[in-house]
């Protein structure tokens, strides 16, 4: 029985492909026929990265003993016949791990020693290289074999409370959730920071990215996982025990990283099975179930709908049977079937939104220019059907015209400098507060004015101004470039009446969405600065990996909204480019017509025969214009239909 994942992802993947296909035939045609403007290129290839590249991100967390493991190989390490992820009772993933296939590299399993905490390197500045990372080639024709491998991932290590204490595993005020001492005094912790496994399953050929989670909660959880990864998963599935139901440490993970409405979250009560009972009827055990779902909801602040009863354990056994009938009683499928039909369709309607926008932009874009074009056309039409007949002196006070125009056209060059002395100005202005530069003195006034207080208890105040001053950039920003729009209007409504032009100015990005990255970013990172999480601030190395974390996150919104304001204003200016440059070669090619028609009396008719021509070829580009961005936008919208019936 194929998962509703798979069926899913196979369609939104040949749905992708044949949208990227599309797009491709849009970026072709404007190159070919130079209707492209500065930015078009750019975003049409940004657009094709993102349908090809684009993946989804699903997250599994639980507390240990939770099944974690177990639900994750019923799901994905089933057609291998047997239990792959280590899934015994007790602490399995001792790391963060994360599934993904890049059908670039070899099956692989890369572990990140432990160790490597203590150079203050985050994990995205890590994942770029190669010396730190612990390879193991994975052979997925042989199960035993790579299970064995992936066992790695459940290695300890004992050190001493000293190297404990430094890696963020040991802490004097936290003595209840110390690890134990041994006889020699050594402590247990993990042997890795962080798992990659690259493995060629058909959920993850199709774009799918699990991250599997240890507990959240206890001291030494990688800090990367709760500030970067699991924000940037579109979904959660939060593992609970069906016979345990919300348990204190659950519902501490749930408030504390999964309670935000920006989260997409399903909540799975695992272990169902353990709730058979020989002394009570099915139909009673059925009604405990349903109980537990109902009161898990409730104290989740959730629809029931999105609470799951399941069985991982027999969900496994029964796809390793290939037994349907016990994968039903299981209980899995409608889990499949919730991700496949609520997760996946808001990811397709994502990737639509960017291409109906991208594709209408490229339209008007390229529609304006053939316009312009036209109209230079049906000018030079005119003036040469009112040469039929005509004296050689009614020819040269034609082309005295022409240089008169084109020297009175000339003139215009002096007001388009000092309107982009203007925009300039305002676009160096809005950018001002969005600098990497700016950024790295505001984080850092942060540090400072936090250090002054004391980190552990003074953070609080010095971080909540850096967001209010974060928020004010890109608010200066955003009325910077509403400023610039104003003026290139006004500008360019008065050179379209002075001298024919056809400039247009698109509406000033909306930098709202980096705001709102903002405040979830400021809510993320906002519970380590809490009198609760207060303790972490003091272990050795967080402050600085919570600095670096914390700067690339905001980097990565600052230099996004600075990319949008550059290539809008870019688009205005380079459009002033385009129509000069195509205003001066008509009028050179209507001076080169006169002359022609002014040597020979023949060419006349053969120049208006020309022209018509020309224009008809314009006409048609703008039906295949039409035609091509109709076709993209229907392929776009396409996929999304069937969820909209539902």
């Amino acid at each position: 029985m194929q998962s509703p994942l798979v069926t899913r992802l196979d369609a939104q993947a040949a749905w992708r492909s044949s949208l990227d296909r599309h797009v491709s035939a849009c970026a072709r045609f404007l190159v070919d026929h130079e209707l492209a403007e500065a930015g078009d290129e750019t975003r049409l290839e940004a657009l094709r990265q993102r349908l090809m590249s684009d993946r989804l991100l699903l997250a599994f967390v639980a507390e240990f003993s939770r099944g974690k493991s177990e639900l994750i190989n019923a799901i994905f390490f089933a057609d291998t016949g047997r239990r792959v992820l280590p899934a015994t009772p007790g602490r399995t993933t001792m790391c963060p791990v994360e599934l993904f296939h890049d059908p670039d590299e070899p099956p692989t399993l890369s572990m990140l020693p432990i160790e490597t905490r203590l150079g203050g390197l985050s994990l995205t500045e890590l994942r770029g290289r190669d010396e730190p990372w612990q390879r193991t080639p994975l052979d997925p024709a042989h199960p035993e074999a790579l299970a064995q491998a992936l066992a790695a991932v459940t290695r300890t290590q004992r050190v001493p409370v000293e190297m404990a204490q430094r890696l963020g595993f040991w802490h004097p005020d936290q003595a209840a959730d110390n690890p134990p001492q041994d006889a020699e005094g050594l402590v247990e912790i993990p042997a890795w920071r962080h798992a990659l496994i690259n493995y060629p399953h058909p959920l993850l050929q199709r774009g799918l990215v699990v991250i599997d989670t240890p507990g959240l909660n206890a001291i030494g959880a990688e800090p990367e996982l709760t500030l970067s990864l699991l924000p940037a998963a579109h979904a959660t599935v939060f593992i609970l025990a069906a016979d345990a139901g919300v348990t204190k440490s659950d519902l501490s993970v749930w408030r504390e990283h999964l309670g935000g409405a920006a989260l997409e979250r399903f909540v799975v009560l695992n272990k169902i099975d353990a709730l058979a009972d020989p002394l009570l009827p099915a139909d009673d055990v059925k009604a405990q179930i349903d109980r537990q779902r109902r009161q898990t909801a409730e104290t989740l602040g959730l629809d029931p709908a999105r609470v799951f009863p399941l069985s991982a354990r027999e969900a496994l056994a029964a796809r390793v049977g290939r037994d349907d009938a016990a994968l039903q009683r299981s209980r899995l499928p409608e889990l499949e079937a919730a991700l496949a039909a609520e997760l996946l369709p808001r990811q397709s309607e994502l990737l639509a939104q960017a291409t109906v926008e991208t594709v209408r932009q490229m339209r008007e874009t390229a529609a304006r220019r053939l316009g312009d074009r036209r109209r230079q056309n049906a000018e030079q039409m005119l003036e040469l059907r009112g040469l039929r007949g005509k004296s050689g002196a009614k020819v040269r006070l034609m082309l005295d015209r022409v240089d008169a125009e084109a020297e009175e056209f000339e003139r215009c060059t002096a007001r388009l400098q000092a309107m982009r002395v203007v925009q300039t100005r305002l676009q160096r202005e809005a950018l001002a507060g969005l600098s990497s530069e700016q950024l790295r003195t505001e984080v850092s006034a942060m540090q400072a004015a936090a250090g002054a207080a004391g980190f552990a208890f003074g953070t609080r105040k010095p971080f909540e101004l850096l967001f209010q001053r974060l928020r004010s950039a890109l608010d200066t920003a955003q009325a910077k470039a509403g400023e610039m729009q104003r003026m290139l209007d006004g500008s360019f409504s008065q050179l379209n009446g002075e001298f024919g032009f056809a400039f247009t100015v698109g509406i000033a990005p909306d930098l709202g969405r980096y705001r709102a990255e903002l405040d979830l970013i400021a809510q993320n990172y906002g519970r380590y600065v809490g009198f609760s999480q207060a303790w972490r601030l003091a272990v050795p190395g967080f402050v600085e990996q919570f600095r670096r974390m914390l700067l690339s996150k905001l980097r990565v919104v600052f230099e996004n909204a600075a990319g949008d304001i550059e290539m809008w204003s870019k688009s205005a200016g380079v459009q002033v480019e385009q129509q000069l440059r195509e205003r001066r070669k008509a009028f050179q090619r209507r001076r080169e017509a006169l002359e022609r028609i002014q040597s020979a009396a023949g060419e006349l008719e053969q120049r208006i025969g020309e022209v018509e021509a020309q224009d008809e070829h314009l006409r048609d580009l703008q039906q295949r214009l039409d035609r091509l961005s109709s076709e993209t936008v229907s392929v776009a919208l396409g996929l999304l239909a069937p969820a909209d019936a539902a």
